[in-house]
């Protein structure tokens, strides 16, 4: 279904006009790629008229690419309707590992005209940009452009961006322009004063989970749809199959944790993808470890689904080498399980107690088995830590959003 019109929320002439720019968005043939961006957003959707923007890489030699990696840069449908919100799919130009720090002006260009038309058919007053690089930077060019406020949501990659001088320099430009700049977890609005941008400018509002969505099932019934026995210790994990989500660190452990618990079994949730792949060498690390009778590849799954593996296991692990605010740590808990993890980044701040799980030092694979090890033989309250996460359901989140983007329109 397409549309060239924006949907409206009620009462759309007493609020502003939202813009949302993000070049991580779902879309038919990715399905997963930025669904916790549009988790957050739709639901802003109910109370805020607004329409999506989400640029996609482009090159002349993609199609040659996808001969040997078929999922490289899945083409998008130009113009699509997801759940009445109008989603639009400009091309801009990025060569494959060259020149990335101009990515962020090509996607501007690139978006130009696409929001020329939106600013005449829908007439937006503010852009609400995710990610630091390029689509910040992007979205202060284009804030710029059009003479509309800017609200930057800072969700992870950023820290490793601002490492390089040339992509550190495009970020501060974008956080500088925004009038608000919003970290997924207080680590990320810190990162953003670090950077040098005033700390009155900036919050932190993180995820949250759908309770409805993401809630225990029967534990028998999801084992049985792995094939799993009521004797089987489980651990389980959820994510794209890159080397930034850890999966190798959580194998290559397993050996030692298998001998004290024979019958372990690993869950791995999530598909591969375009970029940095490691589903072949995972599966090799499995191999060479001797390990095949205990690690299960699940492929991806559509988020409704992800209610039974996760009540299947009894641990939920991540070793992570990155995360903004980890949302599938709260979609754990929200099924009761608790969450060993790393420190780094917003982790601490969602397993931020105890009685939620284990937070160990990233890189210590001793440290890791250790609160897996001991993860397995606690007596968790489960209820709690459903409760814990029914704490951080959406409204709040998103109530403090809109206030967010009133304030910036006070005449509103």
């Amino acid at each position: 279904m397409t549309s060239s019109t924006a949907p409206q929320a009620e009462d759309p002439g007493r609020h502003p006009r939202i813009l949302v720019y993000s070049s991580l968005f779902p879309f038919p043939k990715d399905p997963t790629a930025g669904v916790f961006i549009r988790e957050r957003l739709f639901r802003v959707g109910r109370h805020l008229p607004i329409a999506v923007v989400s640029p996609k890489a482009w090159s002349p030699v993609d199609g040659l690419i996808r001969w040997f990696r078929p999922r490289f840069r899945p083409v998008a449908p130009k113009v699509e309707v997801q759940q009445g919100i109008t989603v639009y799919a400009p091309r801009f130009f990025s060569l494959p590992g060259l020149f990335k720090a101009w990515d962020s002006t090509f996607m501007a260009l690139g978006s130009y005209f696409t929001l020329r038309r939106l600013k005449h058919e829908f007439g937006f007053e503010h852009i609400d940009a995710h990610f630091g690089y390029p689509d910040g930077h992007a979205a202060g060019l284009l804030a710029r452009w059009f003479n509309v406020p800017l609200t930057i949501t800072l969700r992870g990659s950023e820290k490793t961006y601002a490492e390089n001088p040339a992509f550190r320099k495009r970020i501060v430009a974008g956080l500088n322009q925004a009038s608000k700049v919003i970290g997924v977890s207080d680590s990320l609005r810190q990162l953003a004063v670090r950077l040098g941008i005033p700390e009155a400018k900036t919050l932190a509002i993180g995820n949250a989970v759908d309770c409805q969505r993401f809630q225990p099932v029967d534990r028998r019934e999801a084992r049985q749809r792995y094939g799993l026995d009521e004797a089987d210790r489980v651990l389980v994990s959820v994510g794209w199959l890159i080397e930034r989500k850890g999966f190798h660190r959580v194998i290559e452990v397993l050996p030692d944790l298998v001998r004290q618990h024979p019958r372990l079994r690993y869950l791995i949730v999530g598909g591969a993808t375009g970029v940095d792949n490691m589903e072949a060498q995972l599966r090799r690390q499995v191999a060479d470890l001797g390990l095949e009778d205990h690690v299960r590849f699940l492929g991806s799954m559509k988020p409704d689904d992800l209610k039974w593996p996760l009540s299947a296991a009894d641990l939920f692990v991540l070793a992570t080498r990155r995360e903004g605010w980890a949302n599938v740590f709260l979609e754990a808990m929200a099924c009761g399980l608790p969450v060993v993890t790393t420190d780094v980044d917003g982790n601490p701040e969602v397993v931020c107690k105890p009685e939620l799980g284990r937070i160990v030092p990233f890189g210590d694979g001793p440290a890791l088995a250790e609160a897996l090890r001991a993860g397995l033989s606690h007596d968790w309250d489960r209820g709690a830590i459903r409760a814990y996460a029914e704490e951080n359901s959406w409204d709040n989140r998103i109530a403090l959003l809109v206030r967010v983007f009133k304030e910036i329109h006070p005449s509103w």
